[in-house]
Parts: C-alpha cells; structure tokens; sequence
C-alpha cells in the first residue's frame, strides 16, 4: 500500500510546509497551519480535457491574430455595468458577500432572466425544490436554464460537455471537490484545485463562468489568497442585512474599471435594480433639519447625490468623541482642524458624529465641503437651505479646491431639481449660462459660510 503524503497548508493565505509551524512565515498569523492529504491518485477520472492537443508556442506580440470577441451584454445593467460593459467570455468571475446578502438570489436572477444563453446553474447548496421554490418567487421563466445539484466536479463537467452551455455559475466554490485531490470539500487544497480547473475550462472553452465564495468574520473572502489572483474580476456584494439595500462593488477587474457601483433593493421577488440612486440617498422630509447637507458624488462614471448628516453636542465626560460612518475619520478630523483654525469655530471640546446616509462608503474629496457645512450647521443650530447641493473640496488653508467632472455633477444635481450648486471659483471651463441651476462660486469657507447662513 502507497504511503500517503500529507503537507501543512495556511488557512489564511494557503502557504505550504511539509512540516507543522506555528507561525505561518507568509502571513505571520498563528496556528492556522492544517494538515491535508495531497497525493493524487491517477486512476480517478480525468478533470477536464479538450479535444484540440493544441501544444501552446511562442509568438511575438505582431505575429499574434486578434479575434474580435464583443462582451456578452447582460439584461441586468447593474451587474453589466460593474463589469466593465459586459461580460467577456472566457473569463471567471469570483462573487463573494456575508451568508443572507442575496449572493444566490442575485445569481439565480441572473440565470433565469438571461433567456438568450443556455446557462447551468449548479448548486452544491441547496436541493432542486428549494432552488425551484426561489425561481417561483422571483417569478421569470427560463427554458435554457439548467439546474443541477452535484458538488463532484469531474460530473458537473461530463453534465456542461453534454449540455454546452454559454454561461456556468457554481454556488459555491467551498462545496465542491475533485477526486484529484483526499481532503474534504471546503479545504484550502480543494477550493484551489477546483479553481484551477474550472479556470481551465474557462479558458479553452470561452465559458464565463461566476463562482459564489464565502467571506470570514472579518470580510475577506473564505480560502486562499492565491484565488482572488487566479480569477478574473473579484466582485463584493455589500449591505446590512437589516437594511433593504445592497451595494454591488468591484475589488479586481482585468476588463474593466474598479469604481463602478451597483445598488439593488431587496423584495420579496427578489432583487430590484436602482437606477437613480439618489432616490436611496437622499431623505424625502418636508421639515427642515439642522445638520444635513447634499453633496454632489461620482461612482465611477455614475453621478449622485448623497445626503451627509452630522451631531454636535458638547462632551458630557470631558473627553470629545469622534464618530464617522462611510466617510475616513481621519479625513473628518482633519477638516475639524481647518474650521478651528480658519474659521474660529471652537470644536474642541464638543462631541462630532457623522453619518453618510443609505449606508454607502464614499472616499471622494469632492463630499468634504459638504461635510463642513453639515458640522457647522449642527453645531450652530441652523439648516443649510433644501435647494443647495455642494461639490467641492476643502484644503488645510481653508480654500475651495477644484474636482474632476464638474459638468457631471452639476447636471445631476440640476436634473434632480435643486436651485444652487457651490462649487469652487477655480474650475475652469464651467459656464453658468449653460445651466438653469445657479452656480455659488466660492474661493474659501467664510465665503461659503455667507452664501449658506446669510
């Protein structure tokens, strides 16, 4: 009988010793060093082959044929769009999200709403009734979606050889297992091995393929590191459960931009696409409310409006605390340090939270004029009029910078109804009499300041 050979992998980053440690010396992180079984048994099934026997050779970039291979463009424009278009065939697409964030309602959407390509949908999850009770709720029929429950990928091959389908999701890549491989499903010798192939059958076949992965507690994707370097595009699927909204985030994309943003709304048949996101984040009230502002941001290529509230109260134990939800709090205490120092506002002593409404995180300069004018409306009692949007961002000498794609931001905010826009008297190439909305063209805060509360 063949001695079998066992090796210590990382849990966290998927290192490999022959030998147990304590201390992963790739990532530095102790005791995640487990034992699997890796000898491979060449008796099992084949994992994926073609019948090309191409060899691969050498060739100069010139010698090289372009193929015109247009994206496939899904019915989804969300998921199109943070995609970079389109989806290329060919490429692998890793989907990851917190358990309950809709990642296999999304996905299944997906299958079933896409009734010009033969797609399987393979589930390792879930049985055929539950994923046939989910495509009733979600309510869209598809002949040339195929549903198949199997986690032994050497069988979800021979299935895809017999079926050709145009696209392939796996939900997910923890419960599948080739038979290359003696350690169970969900291990870092499995997840990686799985990876590979599926990599290779995307590539010889020109088969997009999505693959659903589970994130840790602490927000990175389950499995190692090396998996988000083998796929294609990494997608993040973002919310709060206790919320309606989900956000749709780029980390990796090799055809595309890594700024674009999607937001769905969950219901209870399933996943609505928000178009105008400005209708999320901004408050409909008729009462006018100390503290809010409307800042004008970028997406990517998408404008929108956010709403930024802020509370300042004086500290009750001395001791002054400084909150930030979706905007940098070391940015917010830097712009705290502006309005002291230039504007004479004494904050020091006082309490600060700040909230970006709708849960989004946005890391524009453009919103900092915006939370200025949030801060020292709480703080002296006085709303910033509902007609102003504002779109600028604010320096350590206290003036008005300029920011890129002005013209965007104005119109967003003009098609949305509002009667002013502040922007810095800087930007150059902006003229007012091509827009109905008035410009307030300010070169330092105490200007802004005037415009705002006179």
């Amino acid at each position: 009988m063949a001695k079998i050979k066992t090796a210590f992998f990382c849990q966290n980053c998927g290192y490999q010793t022959p030998k147990w440690l304590g201390k992963c010396p790739s990532c530095n992180e102790w005791n995640t060093l487990v034992e699997e079984i890796v000898e491979k048994n060449d008796s099992k099934v084949v994992a994926f082959s073609t019948s090309s026997g191409k060899t691969a050779k050498p060739q100069t970039v010139q010698s090289i044929q372009q193929q015109d291979q247009e994206r496939i463009e899904l019915k989804d424009k969300e998921l199109n769009r943070v995609l970079g278009d389109g989806l290329v065939p060919g490429s692998l697409i890793l989907f990851g999200g917190e358990p309950g964030i809709g990642k296999s309602t999304l996905m299944l959407q997906l299958a079933v709403s896409e009734s010009d390509l033969r797609i399987l949908y393979v589930s390792g999850e879930e049985s055929e009734q539950q994923i046939k009770m989910r495509a009733e709720r979600i309510g869209v029929k598809n002949d040339e979606c195929f549903i198949l429950t199997e986690t032994n990928l050497q069988n979800i091959f021979l299935q895809a050889e017999e079926i050709q389908p145009k696209l392939v999701v796996i939900d997910s890549i923890q419960t599948l297992f080739s038979s290359h491989i003696e350690s169970s499903p969900g291990s870092i010798s499995q997840v990686r091995e799985c990876t590979a192939q599926l990599l290779r059958y995307a590539k010889e076949t020109g088969v997009p393929v999505f693959l659903i992965g589970h994130i840790t507690k602490e927000g990175a994707l389950a499995g190692p590191k090396v998996l988000e370097h083998m796929v294609d595009v990494v997608v993040q699927f973002e919310g709060d459960r206790n919320h309606v909204y989900r956000l749709l985030r780029t980390i990796k994309n090799r055809f595309g931009s890594t700024n674009e943003l999607g937001i769905y709304e969950m219901l209870s048949t399933g996943l609505r696409q928000v178009e105008n996101p400005s209708e999320i984040l901004i408050t409909n009230t008729d009462a006018t409310l100390s503290g809010i502002s409307i800042a004008s941001t970028l997406e990517g290529l998408r404008p929108m409006l956010i709403e930024v509230q802020a509370l300042v109260s004086t500290a009750a134990y001395g001791t002054p605390q400084r909150s930030s939800t979706g905007f940098d709090l070391r940015r917010l205490n830097m712009l705290l340090a502006v309005m002291e120092k230039r504007c004479g506002f004494k904050l020091g002593a006082k309490d600060v939270f700040l909230n970006i409404a709708g849960g989004i995180k946005v890391d524009d300069p453009a919103i900092d004029l915006a939370v200025v004018a949030s801060v020292l409306s709480s703080n002296a009692d006085i709303a910033v009029p509902k007609n102003v949007c504002l779109a600028a961002e604010v320096g350590l000498s206290g003036e008005i910078r300029p920011v890129n794609r002005i013209e965007q931001r104005i119109s967003e905010a003009e098609k949305l109804g509002f009667e002013k826009i502040v922007v810095s008297k800087f930007n150059k190439g902006i003229n007012p009499k091509n827009y109905s909305i008035e410009l307030i063209q300010c070169g330092r805060i105490d200007e802004v300041l005037k415009a705002l509360f006179a």
